[in-house]
């Protein structure tokens, strides 16, 4: 770790050495040589500790507080990012991970930003392999004193005449990290984080070398595609957890972490629409800039909101020293970034201007606005008690209600330009023919809620909010009608055939086209059960029955029994009939962790297109005395919303992926003005 850290600080250095030089000769070589050593040097670091881990060195203090002999070997593997110091080495390794691909690349188009590039990579890098060097370091050994009291250090003390002390077993991970939703989770949400750190260094380069072209977004496009796949899955993974593990039968709950992730989620999507804008029209420069600038502030941000310990969260780790590091640096980032920007903001200014709000680029910078409002809200919200506490002395929490009322009504309206901006014109649409394409799918999309008013749904945002998601559904799929059935009228290909041959040709676009689909699955999902969920608790014993919509649960029986793995588990069997007839038998149950002193619990679930019985085992009596309390909720359409997801990052992946020609982009190449042997040095 020292070495990726010195590695780093070197890169960084030569690289503006280089720069200063015009970016000529070995300088940039080595400098480049340097951003790429990191990788190896950190994997090295992570096989160690996963080596400490699975074979259970306890004498060293992070393995005896994430790992036990109980665990099974894959659930050691995890418990590389289960814990603070661990997660910061498993951040600074993938971060290694992307710079070393980026260097890769062919440079000879951009060799004026590449010392600017690696000297941003390299200082962001520096600083989370610093914290894991100096503050939070994973390798850091348990010594007992004569005392008794037990300190961490690499090595003995000078003269304490301490001890090397092996616990005869860990702590174990987190009783609520062991579930394969939140064993994924945080990877992929770390590799959204840190891919962001790719576009952000170009965009930070451009500002320096005074790039007026858009060859920053062209370049880093894919890049910032994977980094907000990889966000997106990670938001998706970590709602199936909670929905699995929490035991409140929901899957977001505005947690103040969550909500750390899904900021620069909102402000990266927000730049992915509008950067079409400026390859197509070489407008909205400086807003491109704002905007990836905030999203990587946000992404250091999060990190920092999680690390800290300033707010609570089941999310976050343990409070920290490193907490006032994180707001130091993502100062002087931010405030560096503001500079530069400043400086070029003259030079950014757009080769066009907006002539129309009902034009493509004005539905898209309306498009933006509207998630800057739901960023607005959100961030408001999370720092909120940090305010109060600042100004009364007390940490005021916001909870769920103040998110649903701020944020519902602009996620509304945006689904309504999902519905309407594919249909609009580059320059300039007028109302007429912006009515005239929309008229047959708004036709169509008002059957759904005429369905919903006869079905008696009496509820008038439901009945918008399902218009809503039906119109941006037909639009989506009129759009690929229409352009396919241009291609087979002109080709003489079968319709389905043409479809294919047209996404091929257009990624991007129909890609695009494919997430708007998921997304309206998921639309629908969370419609359901944000107004449709119903509850009810009771107390049962053994052949009584309770009900909840059509359904009809009967409580059978009680197991109690230990694992091997150190769990006492509590578990119902019941019964489930559906107007009469069984459907299914559920094991809902509490897992309790002996060793760390934690429950979990376990829903028995029962699963359909239209929903989902949901079941919690909330306490229970003596098997003998046979009574136990649970609790029921009914969450219409939920699947909706993981079937929604999974189209969501199949329309991703179309988007992103390269052509056959561009994996040729990708290869060591030495500097127009140094010898090969320089290069591969």
């Amino acid at each position: 770790m020292l070495l990726a850290l010195l590695c780093a600080v070197y890169a960084a250095f030569v690289a503006l050495t280089a720069a200063r030089r015009d970016g000529h000769g070995k300088w940039l070589v080595s400098a480049r040589n340097a951003a790429i050593a990191p990788w190896p040097l950190l994997t090295i670091s992570c096989i160690i500790l996963i080596y400490l881990i699975v074979n259970d060195h306890f004498q060293v203090a992070y393995v005896a507080s994430v790992s036990s002999r109980a665990m099974p070997w894959y659930l050691k593997v995890t418990a590389l990012w289960g814990g603070q110091s661990g997660s910061l080495l498993f951040w600074a390794w993938l971060m290694s991970t992307y710079t070393a691909l980026v260097m890769f690349r062919d440079w000879r188009r951009e060799i004026d930003m590449q010392p600017y590039v690696i000297a941003t990579t390299m200082l962001t890098l520096a600083f989370f392999v610093g914290l894991n060097v100096f503050v939070e370091n994973p390798f850091l050994r348990l010594w007992q004193l004569p005392t008794g009291n037990l300190i961490t250090a690499l090595q003995s003390p000078a003269e304490s005449w301490a001890t090397l002390f092996t616990p005869a077993d860990g702590q174990g991970l987190n009783p609520l990290l062991r579930h394969p939703g939140m064993i994924i989770h945080p990877p992929m949400l770390y590799l959204g984080f840190v891919g962001f750190v790719v576009p952000f260094s170009f965009a930070i380069s451009a500002l320096v070398v005074r790039r007026k072209d858009d060859t920053w977004i062209r370049v880093t496009r894919r890049w910032t595609l994977v980094a907000w796949l990889f966000l997106s899955l990670g938001l998706l993974l970590g709602g199936r957890w909670a929905y699995d593990v929490l035991g409140w039968g929901g899957y977001w709950g505005w947690d103040p972490v969550e909500i750390a992730a899904f900021m620069p989620w909102l402000t990266s999507t927000a730049f992915l629409h509008s950067v079409i804008i400026q390859e197509k029209r070489g407008m909205f420069k400086q807003w491109n800039m704002i905007l990836i600038i905030l999203t990587y502030a946000l992404v250091i941000f999060g990190t920092f909101l999680t690390r800290s310990g300033v707010l609570s969260s089941v999310h976050a780790f343990a409070q920290s020293a490193i907490g006032p590091l994180f707001f130091l640096f993502i100062g002087t980032t931010l405030s560096i970034s503001l500079i530069l920007l400043f400086r070029g903001w003259d030079h950014l200014r757009s080769e066009h201007v907006l002539s129309s709000w009902l034009s493509r680029e004005g539905l898209f910078l309306l498009n933006n606005l509207l998630f800057m409002g739901i960023l607005a809200a959100c961030f408001w919200g999370v720092i909120f008690p940090l305010v109060s506490e600042l100004v009364t002395g007390q940490k005021v929490t916001v909870g769920p209600p103040y998110y649903e009322r701020t944020t519902g009504p602009q996620f509304a309206a945006l689904l309504l330009l999902m519905g309407v901006a594919p249909l609009a014109a580059w320059r300039m649409t007028t109302v007429r023919r912006l009515g005239s394409a929309i008229r047959k799918p708004t036709a169509i999309s008002l059957l759904i809620p005429i369905v919903a008013l006869a079905l008696g749904v009496d509820q008038w945002a439901a009945v918008l909010a399902l218009w809503l998601t039906a119109l941006v559904f037909c639009v989506t799929v009129y759009e690929f009608y229409r352009g396919a059935q241009a291609r087979s009228i002109s080709t003489g290909e079968h319709l389905i055939r043409a479809v294919w041959a047209m996404a091929a040709r257009n990624r991007r676009r129909y890609g695009g086209y494919v997430i708007h689909l998921g997304v309206v699955f998921m639309a629908l999902g969370i419609i359901g059960v944000e107004m449709f969920q119903t509850e009810t608790q009771g107390s049962l014993t053994y052949g009584e029955d309770i009900a909840l919509g059509p359904y009809v649960m009967r409580y059978d029986s009680l197991d109690q029994f230990s694992t091997e793995d150190g769990r006492v588990v509590a578990r119902a069997t019941v019964s489930l009939y559906k107007n009469g007839q069984p459907v299914a038998e559920l094991h809902p149950r509490r897992d309790y962790y002996v060793r760390s002193g934690q429950p979990m619990t376990i829903s028995g679930v029962h699963s359909t297109l239209a929903g989902d019985f949901y079941v919690m085992l909330v306490e229970w009596k003596s098997i003998n005395s046979e009574g136990a309390t649970f609790k029921i909720y009914l969450n219409p359409l939920v699947n909706w919303l993981w079937a929604g997801g999974i189209v969501f990052i199949l329309g991703t992946l179309v988007a992103a992926w390269p052509d056959q020609r561009e994996f040729h982009g990708y290869k060591l190449t030495p500097h127009p003005d140094v010898g090969v042997g320089g290069g591969v040095a």
